[in-house]
């Protein structure tokens, strides 16, 4: 498929004649420039860039606007706009009618003969994992604050995901038109709460509603936006009033850059004069290194600011070819080994690329890509690392959101999409089977709630099955277990909203209404001391029996660690043979899947295998799988166990005159104020609650505060609970099993 072709699927040119000048100009321009799309094969003409940020701060706004202005896109829609057609980036329907972006959606554009490869992420903690592997695939970001908001809780989880994949930003203090935005505020917040090395390389001109345009501090030049769509960009001097601060903040962020870049520092201890060049080649340094943030400003949705924004992208943030990507290779006995990615954009290399995202498509599942080194072609094989299967290349296609465009090929540094690739997300692929290599996988967060669910329709079983097989699929965080006890199914997630949205997804997509129950929070027991444990097992019943024994100590791990199991195997010697060492971990894991206290799994603990002995017929993989297992019941009895809760970091921003009432509902909730700070009659106050009382707190602070207070909050930690929380949950417990062990006896 030609791209004139391809988009005529999604531009109507009847409607285009009749549009405004610039947005047929733009189109045209972009038609033509894609002809010549295969010659962009200079790594330095390549981006991949994500949008990232709090709830509500304009990700999405912004990235239409990016497509307008650059010709992908012939017309601009609002995330919650009066014509029902909402955002190109947004195209599920639950996530125009509900405003928020629930899945990333990538695209790619042409700017100044650069090709921009872009995913916009969802802001909501509840979809962090899309947050996730979008930034495990990308060599630069935006973040996106409101000057309003400033740094809120979920830009500090974003701030955290960035610095997780050492992945280079710029900021953009977007929403200068709101009310009470103040851009000179955000800056500080970023020092203060990011610890970061920012400072402004723009500066607006005017406040709030008067935003009239913004100052370039490294050129200072004013920019203005001309147009019904600020297509026009008109330079002009700085106006009076404002070369004083002007001068001011152009040598404050030549301080700051001096303070992390050498060649800047030596030009400025010398004397020597600083052209712009010098300055602009000092940001991109600092950028790339991650010792200096620049802040950009603008309003998206009054079309401000956005073109240097992208300007600044192609200046200041790194072509694949300056990010340096590793494979990880394991060998037998060794240590695992990192090697490094070519990214050169030619076939000397074996092809390496990594599937990030899941999807299913119109056609059948589709797998996101990212190719790290190498060339891939259509008709060509490649291998999964993990599985060792061969998949044939029979659809290669680049993405435009829910759009898509058919390639023949793709080279180092592109983000595609393949058809019918049976994969895992974080699998890596090859073209070669003896490359044993794998890309760094994506960090999966553990879910934090449970919900029993049960399709309303019994004839309706088989759909059921049908959707969360996919959306467990599609989403590591989206757990679903069946519970022995309760005799119920349960879903787990990382939120009450991540649940409602799956649950009406399932509604909507195979004709499945589903009842939730009540939410279930996921505690955690674990150990308080460390136990000694020497347990023997033996069977004997005619033939070869069982024998396995394990000597060694359960102990707790530090707090930082304390939603992990870890197995440690320090025999020497033969007394329990290098081969039955798998069957004691497998039978620790598997009795840690369900604790003594409260029935919920056992986290925090190590299990320490330091002797042992075995038969020279009797012994099996199997009796030493048995062997682990008795070994933890034994610490079960002789241990010290604690139940844990998971403690969510609650940000609320209300009114002033409500915040006594606040901090009494906090308290109540056993929850520990972390502080506050306010700016004009409004304050923003922080809290770690646990989970267990954020239910229905929504509904609460709407209430007390006439509707004007709002909240967010993320998961922060588990910490032990209080002695009258863990004396309910062990009595329920020992409730429900009570009258299960009966009917047994019976």
């Amino acid at each position: 498929m030609t791209f004139i072709t391809a988009i005529r699927h999604y531009v109507n040119p009847r409607r285009l004649s009749k549009l405004h000048p610039c947005v047929f100009q733009n189109n045209v321009r972009y038609m033509a420039s894609h002809d010549k799309f295969a010659e962009h094969k200079a790594i330095e003409n390549i981006r991949n860039i994500g949008i990232s940020a709090h709830i509500d701060s304009g990700k999405t706004t912004l990235t239409e606007r990016i497509l307008f202005y650059t010709g992908r896109i012939a017309e601009m829609h609002e995330v919650r706009g009066r014509d029902n057609v909402g955002a190109v980036m947004d195209s599920m329907e639950l996530e125009r009618q509900r405003g928020i972006t629930i899945q990333s959606a990538a695209t790619y554009t042409i700017w100044k003969d650069h090709n921009i490869n872009i995913i916009d992420t969802p802001g909501h903690v509840d979809f962090t994992v899309e947050v996730e592997r979008a930034l495990r695939v990308l060599d630069g970001a935006i973040l996106v604050l409101c000057a309003v908001g400033g740094v809120q809780s979920q830009t500090l989880t974003v701030n955290r995901q960035l610095k997780r994949y050492d992945v280079p930003f710029m900021a953009f203090i977007n929403k200068l038109d709101r009310m009470g935005g103040n851009a000179y505020r955000v800056l500080e917040q970023m020092r203060t709460k990011m610890q970061h090395n920012a400072a402004f390389i723009q500066l607006p001109i005017g406040k709030e509603s008067e935003t009239q345009g913004i100052i370039d501090l490294i050129h200072q030049k004013a920019l203005y936006f001309d147009g019904d769509y600020g297509e026009t960009i008109r330079q002009d001097e700085v106006p009076q009033n404002m070369r004083a601060e002007v001068v001011d903040r152009r040598q404050e962020l030549i301080e700051h850059l001096t303070n992390v870049d050498e060649t800047l520092g030596d030009m400025f201890i010398n004397e020597t004069p600083m052209t712009e060049k010098d300055i602009m080649a000092a940001i991109r340094r600092t950028c790339i290194k991650r010792t200096f943030v620049p802040v950009l400003v603008g309003t998206a949705l009054k079309n401000k600011g956005v073109q240097p924004l992208l300007d600044a992208a192609l200046d200041y943030l790194p072509n694949p070819g300056e990010v340096s990507n590793f494979a990880i290779k394991e060998t037998e006995g060794k240590e695992p080994t990192k090697i490094l990615m070519n990214p050169a954009r030619n076939d000397a290399n074996p092809f390496i690329g990594l599937a990030f995202k899941l999807e299913l498509g119109k056609f059948g599942q589709l797998t996101y890509f990212r190719c790290y080194q190498g060339v891939l072609k259509k008709g060509d094989n490649i291998i999964n690392t993990r599985t060792n299967k061969k998949v044939r290349i029979v659809r290669l296609v680049r993405l435009h959101s829910n759009q898509m465009e058919d390639v023949t090929e793709v080279y180092a540094g592109d983000i595609f999409a393949l058809f019918g690739v049976d994969c895992a997300s974080g699998d890596t692929f090859v073209n070669n089977s003896k490359l044993q290599l794998s890309m760094e996988s994506i960090y999966v967060p553990d879910a934090v709630i449970s919900m029993s669910i049960h399709p309303k329709n019994s004839k309706d079983r088989d759909n059921f099955a049908k959707a969360i097989a996919r959306f467990t699929k599609e989403d590591p965080t989206l757990r679903f277990t069946y519970d022995t006890d309760n005799k119920e199914s349960l879903i787990s997630g990382m939120g009450e909203l991540h649940l409602e949205i799956y649950a009406q997804r399932m509604e909507r997509e195979y004709n499945c209404p589903v009842t939730l129950g009540k939410p279930k929070v996921a505690f955690r027991e674990t150990l308080l001391s460390p136990c000694e444990f020497d347990y023997l097992h033996k069977k004997q019943s005619g033939g070869a029996g069982q024998f396995g024994r394990v000597i060694g100590v359960m102990e707790p791990l530090p707090p930082n660690k304390n939603t992990v199991l870890e197995f440690r195997d320090e025999t020497v010697g033969t007394n329990v043979p290098k081969q039955f060492v798998p069957g004691v971990k497998r039978g620790y894991l598997n009795v840690c899947e369900k604790g003594i206290l409260s029935g919920n799994r056992v986290a925090g603990v190590m299990f320490r295998l330091q002797d042992g002995a075995n038969h020279c017929v009797d012994s099996s993989e199997l009796a030493f799988y048995h062997a682990g297992q008795g070994a933890v019941r034994d610490v079960f009895d002789n241990g010290t166990w604690i139940i844990l809760e998971p403690i969510m970091l609650v940000e609320i921003t209300s009114p002033d005159e409500f915040q006594g009432t606040i901090m009494g509902m906090i308290n109540k909730k056993k929850g520990l104020i972390l502080g506050s700070d306010g700016s004009e009659n409004w304050f923003t106050m922080r809290a770690e609650v646990p989970l267990n009382e954020m239910f229905g707190f929504a509904g609460e602070l709407r209430s007390m505060t006439q509707g004007k207070g709002e909240f967010s909050m993320e998961y922060s930690r588990y910490s032990p609970c209080l002695p009258e929380i863990q004396e309910k949950l062990i009595k329920e417990y020992q409730d429900l099993m009570n009258p299960q062990q009966q009917k047994k006896k019976n």
